[in-house]
């Protein structure tokens, strides 16, 4: 799936209307069972990547800039 090959690089996905975003922090880049981050209303979520991907795609959510990360979480 393409959005996971984007996660694995950095790409920020999310929702700026919305507050969503789904990123993998740069300290999970390599990881073999990487954990991925799920930002809304506020709080934060690890996730794992199926979640992540799910998330993604359930919630329409794109590659973004994050208000804190920018563009990148890496």
């Amino acid at each position: 799936m393409l959005a996971e090959s984007h996660l694995k690089t950095g790409v920020i996905y999310g929702d700026n209307e919305n507050g969503e975003y789904v990123y993998m922090p740069a300290s999970e880049v390599g990881v073999k069972n990487p954990i991925c981050v799920y930002e809304a209303d506020g709080l934060r979520e690890d996730v794992v990547m199926k979640e992540a991907l799910r998330l993604i795609q359930v919630r329409s959510l794109r590659p973004t800039k994050h208000p804190l990360w920018g563009e990148s979480s890496c």
